[in-house]
């Protein structure tokens, strides 16, 4: 029989935060917030603000805000556990989902602005730069994750396979971190990677722990 995970008691922000998270309306601002970033490259991309080179600024942008949005969903349940927020459970999917769009733009721009919408060029250069294929599979994991993401998936799938597959979002997270590794290797802009690196390593290592607390439970 499986062992539940240890969670903390409630914290000060209880009161305060869990009754918004609760609201009706948290959804929908959330919704809202994860739209923002598009929303300011849309604008910025009509208004020339995105610099002398407009298609690498998109690439760059949506490739970013995929990876932060793989770190906030990573996130989410060591938040939950150590503010004690369960209602922030509420927000994992739809975090996730929003991860997976701002990767399907990013792939997408790529298609477009280098490709031409050129397939068959598209897929030799996957193939030949490795940078681009562990993006390419890191798209392609959050894409399953997304196909099965309703609750008529884990009916589908049963409850044991649906977990094993979307525990893969955190293989898609390193992935995601590895295509932006070598996307700054060139430019030697280390900073970001080491940031993001650090968010991730700490979120898997979470997650070790946590398995080896409910194992000696």
């Amino acid at each position: 029989m499986a062992h539940p995970i240890p969670t903390r008691p409630q914290t000060f922000l209880h009161p305060l935060v869990h009754p918004l998270l609760l609201h009706r309306a948290a959804k929908p601002v959330v919704w809202c917030l994860c739209l923002a970033p598009l929303a300011w490259l849309v604008v910025a991309l009509f208004t020339q603000q995105l610099g002398a080179n407009p298609a690498e600024a998109l690439l760059r942008s949506t490739g970013d805000w995929a990876l932060r949005g793989l770190c906030l969903a990573l996130a989410i349940t060591p938040l939950r556990q150590a503010l004690g927020l369960p209602a922030l459970a509420r927000m994992r999917r739809l975090i996730g989902l929003f991860a997976f769009f701002y990767a399907a733009i990013h792939a997408l721009c790529y298609l477009w602005l280098d490709m031409g919408w050129q397939w068959a060029l598209a897929l030799d250069d996957v193939l030949q730069r490795p940078f681009i294929l562990v993006g390419a599979l890191a798209v392609l994991l959050l894409l399953a994750l997304a196909l099965t993401s309703p609750k008529r998936a884990v009916q589908l799938l049963g409850a044991q396979q649906w977990q094993r597959l979307h525990h893969s979002i955190h293989a898609a997270a390193w992935l995601a971190l590895l295509h932006f590794y070598w996307m700054r290797l060139g430019k030697n802009q280390w900073a970001e990677v080491a940031v993001y690196a650090a968010i991730v390593a700490a979120l898997q290592g979470w997650r070790i722990r946590s398995r080896r607390t409910r194992g000696k439970a």
